[in-house]
């Protein structure tokens, strides 16, 4: 057992080594030695002192990404629709698209509460509806990657 004149000790010699943090470092005093009360104050509050002072690891896009793939997708089927329904029918076809080829679970797990995720990025709606509803290109070139947590994500693949 620490007696509270040696606690004491311990929690000085942390807050002494914390405060001498470089001066182009971003962590501020409050990140350092968060407030406590008190009664709060006890032998795990240096154990939370030295977690705080760790930086947090980025998430990179790399990390995360499990498939990479481009594919030229066919819109053809799109103009046999309605002249109004066209575009609306091309941003189907692409989401049927992907999830095929994608393998994307189209049911729930009893481990994971939500489905996968399917995200079309800006640029990829913008190509399609470009030249306006009536008009949708014939074919369009993504890159499409799936995430860890299963997460599609369709990029234009000119925009390498």
């Amino acid at each position: 057992m620490v007696n509270a004149q040696e606690e004491q000790q311990i929690i000085q010699e942390t807050k002494e080594e914390l405060l001498e943090v470089p001066e182009e470092s971003t962590v501020t005093q409050n990140e350092i030695m968060p407030t406590t009360t008190a009664a709060a104050a006890d032998i795990e509050e240096p154990e939370a002192v030295e977690a705080k002072t760790e930086k947090p690891k980025k998430k990179s896009n790399d990390d995360d990404i499990v498939t990479e793939r481009i594919y030229t997708i066919p819109l053809q089927k799109a103009l046999v629709r309605p002249p109004k329904k066209r575009a609306p029918r091309a941003m189907q076809l692409l989401k049927i698209f992907v999830a095929k080829h994608m393998k994307m679970a189209t049911t729930v797990s009893e481990e994971d509460d939500e489905l996968p995720q399917l995200i079309i990025t800006e640029e990829v709606n913008e190509k399609i509806w470009s030249k306006g509803i009536e008009k949708p290109p014939r074919k369009i070139r993504v890159r499409v990657t799936k995430a860890k947590d299963d997460t599609i994500t369709v990029y234009l693949a000119e925009a390498e």
